[in-house]
């Protein structure tokens, strides 16, 4: 039975547990050919199978992974597309649920993708920035205090009072990022390194993402850029197909990722 089990208390040692955890996606409009397969191995990861109560065609994204990552940890997740890293940082930060298993998470999550979710073109920037603190798990009060900090970060002026619809996809990229790294995150998820903005932003948008790095009690980072997963991690672990096929110093773990391409 899954059971899922989330502190967000401060006061908590930060902590990642899970245990056998299984997470299946089904799939509604299958075609007559993949039904006529009962398991078999897709070419971009994941293993699709049928429910045998239903006969409906499941994507297996996540199989019996079992991981324990405590409170200074900085973990580089390696695979190539999906082999399951975007669905267990989405799994960790509570965006899906196991369907196997369980989890157990300490400490605050702050999940650096999908920070464009909820965004709404019609609103003023100050209007975004409350929506986006509540779409975080921010209060009303958390967000107001934060908001000068992210109108001053995001350098937008008077440009913040307008309609998202107005701006540059640049504009907004700093708008979203500002907001995604305005609060310090004990337990920080990362997919990708953010890129933020025009060249102008760039600096001061990867200086200020390497001291929210620096201040994560945990830091799980899953990227094809091996040179910054070696700089950022000490621990690396593999994922194909779903499964975890490699745990250990982020050093081998890509010397093992690279030798299974």
């Amino acid at each position: 039975m899954t059971e899922i089990e989330r502190c967000a208390a401060s006061t908590v040692v930060s902590h990642v547990r899970l245990d056998h955890l299984g997470v299946e996606f089904p799939i509604y409009q299958a075609s007559a050919r993949l039904l006529r397969k009962t398991l078999f191995q897709t070419a971009v990861g994941g293993l699709l199978g049928k429910a045998p109560e239903s006969g409906r065609v499941l994507l297996h994204a996540l199989q019996d992974v079992t991981l324990n990552i405590g409170s200074g940890e900085r973990v580089a997740l390696l695979g190539h597309n999906g082999a399951g890293k975007t669905t267990l940082l989405r799994t960790i930060a509570g965006i899906y649920h196991p369907t196997a298993g369980t989890i157990a998470v300490e400490g605050r999550c702050m999940p650096l993708f999908d920070i464009g979710l909820g965004l709404d073109a019609e609103a003023t920037g100050y209007e975004n920035i409350l929506i986006r603190g509540l779409l975080m798990g921010l209060k009303r009060s958390e967000i107001e205090a934060r908001v000068g900090d992210i109108a001053e970060f995001s350098d937008l002026g008077d440009f913040l009072d307008l309609p998202i619809r107005t701006y540059s996809s640049g504009m907004t990229l700093r708008l979203l990022f500002s907001i995604a790294t305005s609060t310090e995150a004990e337990i920080l998820l990362m997919d990708e390194w953010i890129g933020a903005g025009d060249q102008d932003f760039v600096s001061k948008a990867d200086l200020r993402l390497r001291k929210l790095v620096d201040s994560a009690h945990i830091l799980i980072f899953a990227s094809h850029n091996q040179i910054l997963l070696e700089k950022l991690c000490t621990r690396g672990i593999v994922l194909m197909g779903g499964r975890v096929v490699f745990d250990g110093p982020v050093g081998e773990a890509v010397a093992y990722y690279s030798g299974q391409k």
